[in-house]
Formats: structure tokens, sequence, C-alpha cells
């Protein structure tokens, strides 16, 4: 018998409560926008209080904006189960990246309150400041902050587009508090859930991934250097930037493919210069997203990577220049917490498998702290960042449940 099997959790409140959410900041074509510090994230914040506190929790909010929610235990003196994701998201975001761990965490604290049931250590319910890092780059400021990888004058210090400042902001509506961010390094053990946000699952037939590690990550700026001429120049003569960086830009593809079935490039951003359409661009800049699960077989990408902007330059009579600006190392996942959530999925019936996670989260930022770990969910062909992303109620609840058994069986362990 499961851990949570007693407990009236409830999949169809927590999916009334994701559409309700999801009135906040809805579009036209069915997501949400509610990006971090705008007046729609303030009322999306208010919304979760309103509802915690209907269930006995006692919200306290830090300096960078994280809403902590509190269930005492039996054992105050233990270090408190947190269960945690974000409300914020992409100017054409869905109705469940993110906030389905939040609500699920929500679900669960409800089902306790109305239960009248304990847990020997108190437990978090967290709603992490700005994890999509759409208006305030980089993403995972508030979990970045909390586990001492960001300096927090950093990060309320950063602007947006429009030269609006991170603190500033969030002043301005209300949600800056006294807390110390880093207070949370003390917590037991930190759990999320959280939509896949790729088709494995789904492809599979899978209900739930059990998340062992996230891949190592590093991004490159590369800056290709050439000479501005004519469009009606002949074309052996000319230092072409744009053709110089075509074929490195295609190379991204080519070496992710051969690093392995693990391994992932991506070019997320070019601009050219001049940009006009009858002149030779003299100056492209662009950016190179690197992943893989082998730290070896990454640090062998971005080998190649550099052979082959040197190749390119030497034959094009060009200068490229490629500089590593950001690294995320290999992030393991706690092994006692992913074996007691495959034993949950296990115990539930469900249909599941171990995978890693390509896609940055809170979690793996609190993993390099704290004992932590992760689920997902499938989602619909793997969409996310997307008015389009979806899931089904019965996907919804059956995360739910892994959740709940995991988190209240390392409350009481």
């Amino acid at each position: 018998m499961s851990a949570a099997s007693n407990l009236p959790l409830s999949g169809a409140r927590l999916w009334d409560s994701l559409m309700e959410m999801a009135r906040i900041g809805a579009t036209p074509k069915g997501g949400c926008n509610r990006q971090t510090l705008t007046d729609l994230d303030g009322e999306a914040r208010h919304l979760l209080q309103r509802w915690a506190e209907s269930c006995g929790l006692t919200l306290t909010v830090d300096r960078v904006g994280n809403m902590v929610f509190r269930r005492e235990g039996r054992d105050p003196s233990r270090p408190p189960v947190a269960i945690g994701s974000h409300l914020d998201t992409q100017p054409t975001g869905g109705k469940f990246d993110g906030v389905l761990g939040v609500l699920a965490g929500l679900e669960i604290m409800r089902a306790l309150h109305e239960a009248g049931a304990e847990t020997e250590a108190p437990l978090l319910l967290i709603n992490w400041t700005n994890e999509e890092g759409a208006r305030f780059s980089p993403p995972m400021m508030g979990s970045g902050v909390a586990m001492g990888i960001f300096p927090e004058a950093e990060v309320l210090a950063k602007t947006d587009a429009a030269g609006a400042v991170f603190g500033e902001e969030l002043r301005r509506i209300g949600w800056q508090g006294s807390a110390d961010p880093t207070d949370l390094q003390r917590l037991g053990a930190y759990f999320e859930l959280h939509i896949e946000q790729g088709p494995v699952l789904e492809h599979e037939g899978k209900e739930i991934g059990i998340v062992t590690h996230a891949l190592a990550q590093t991004w490159y700026e590369v800056t290709v250097e050439g000479e501005e001429a004519h469009g009606g120049s002949a074309m052996q003569y000319r230092r072409d930037a744009l053709m110089a960086a075509a074929p490195l830009i295609a190379a991204v593809e080519e070496i992710a493919l051969a690093a392995g079935g693990a391994g992932r490039g991506t070019v997320g951003s070019v601009t050219v210069s001049p940009g006009s359409c009858n002149v030779v661009p003299s100056h492209v800049w662009f950016s190179v997203d690197t992943r893989h699960g082998d730290p070896e077989r990454l640090a062998w990408m971005g080998e190649r990577l550099h052979e082959r902007a040197m190749e390119i330059a030497r034959r094009r009579g060009v200068a490229i220049h490629v500089e590593e600006f950001w690294h995320s190392p290999l992030t393991p996942f706690d092994p006692a917490l992913v074996t007691r959530l495959r034993d949950a999925a296990k115990a539930r019936g469900l249909l599941w498998r171990d995978m890693p996670t390509g896609i940055g989260h809170d979690a793996v930022y609190c993993a390099r702290r704290v004992p932590a770990a992760m689920i997902f969910v499938p989602c619909e062909g793997g969409i996310s960042h997307n008015e389009a992303e979806n899931i089904t109620p019965a996907w919804a609840e059956a995360g739910l449940k892994v959740l709940a058994d995991a988190v209240i069986a390392t409350a009481n362990g």
C-alpha cells in the first residue's frame, strides 16, 4: 500500500485549479502569458496564497520573491521536505509548464489538511521566482540565489529589455519579502513534478518519467568577422561572414548527432550586420547551446566546434571566435529519493521509465545543495513553451500520486 493511499487526493480538484490559474494571463490561442514580476504574476501569486492559507499553510517570502508555504510536522526540528516549481510563463507559454508542480504540491497539502493528517517532518510548498528567464535573464533566478549559484545583489540589479530593474519590479508588485533565500539550503529533501517538454514518454506509452540526472551543458558565443562588399561584387573575392557562419551553424547539428543519443546542439539566436539586402555581411554573431549526459563527450563537442570554426575560417578568409560563456555540470539527482519515486510508481501500477532531463529546472539547481528528485509526466507531442502545450487529467493525476507517495514517505522516514 502506498504512503498516501488513504489521503483524499483529488485529480479533479488539481485539474480545476490548473484551469483556474490558467485564466490569469490567458492568451487567445489557449496558452498563458504570465511573465515574471508583471501584474499578472502578482495576481497569480495572490491566488496561490489564498488557496494555500485556506488549508492551513503559513507564508514566508524571501528577498528575491520566492514564496515558501509551511505545514508543520510532528517534529519541527527535522529539516523540511519541500515540493516546488514555478508560476511564471513564457510570453506564449502553456497552462502546465511549472504550474503543474506547484498546484500538485498544493493538492497534497489540501488532502493532508482534509484528512487531519500529520507528517513527522515539516512540509514546504515553494513557488520559485523567474524560472523561465523570459523577461529577466538568466532563468532559474529564484532557486539560483537560494542555492548560492547567483549573487543576490546581481539578480536584483538585472534589467529587462525595457530597462525595468528586477528588484524594483519585485517591490512594485508587492512581492519582495525579508527572508534570507539561502535558508532553503537547509531542506531535508526537494521534489519537483513537471511536464516532460519532450515526446519520449508519450511515444513509449509511459505515464511517469523518473529523472535520474540533468545533462551537462556548455553554451558558446560565436563571432564571424568578414568584409562588407557590394551585392554586385564578384563571388570569388568575397569574405562573406554569413556564408562562413552557415556551414558552422549546420555543423552544430552534425556534431550533436555524432556525439551520440544524449548529444544536443542548438543555435537559437543569430544576428547579421550590417543587415542590408545588397551588402555582403561583414559580421555575424550566433549562440550555440551544447548538452550531453557524458561530460567527456560534451567536451568533445566543444573541441569539434572549435576545429570546424578554424577550418572554415582558413578556407573562407574570415576570422571566427568561439567563446564559452556558461557551463552547467552533469547533475545527478539523489539516489535514495530516485529509488523512492520508482517504488511509488511501481506501487501505483503505473508505466514508468528512468530518463535524464536535457532542460534546466529549479530542481537541478536544488540538487547541487540538497537531496532532490524530479518526476516527469507526458505532454502531447512533446510541445512546450507554446500555447498548444497540453497534458491529460490522467497524466496529471498519475504524477500527483507518485509525488504524494514519495514526499510523505520521505517526511515520515
